[in-house]
């Protein structure tokens, strides 16, 4: 079981709970009246700090989901296009370290005299 299993698993059910609640607010098995929500501020701004929790979280994950999507589908990411415009440079230092070391100038060995 891959660990993105799991993570489908647990939002699967929780969007599954969220509409068993809006289903049950539609078909009025429980209800908060109108009246009350208003008429207690308290009330209010806990429902509506909730509510926009929520629906940042949302957002959240829809944004990480929909770039998570266009990327994949667009190969590499930034990120590893940068990866490996550095590994090309790293081997490209290498190799210039690599002729220096070979190929030293033609010098006369030391102790001797030209």
């Amino acid at each position: 079981m891959s660990s993105s299993r799991p993570v489908i698993l647990v939002w699967t059910g929780l969007i599954i709970g969220l509409l068993a609640v809006e289903f049950a607010e539609i078909t009025h098995v429980f209800t908060v009246p109108i009246a009350s929500a208003l008429g207690d501020p308290v009330t209010l701004v806990f429902a509506l700090v909730f509510t926009t929790i929520l629906a940042l979280i949302g957002a959240i994950f829809i944004g990480i989901y929909v770039s998570a999507a266009v990327l994949r589908a667009q190969g590499f990411t930034p990120f590893e296009e940068e990866m490996l415009r550095m590994r090309a440079d790293i081997r490209e230092i290498k190799a210039a370290v690599e002729r220096t070391t070979e190929d030293p100038p033609n010098r006369p060995p030391k102790g001797s005299r030209p």
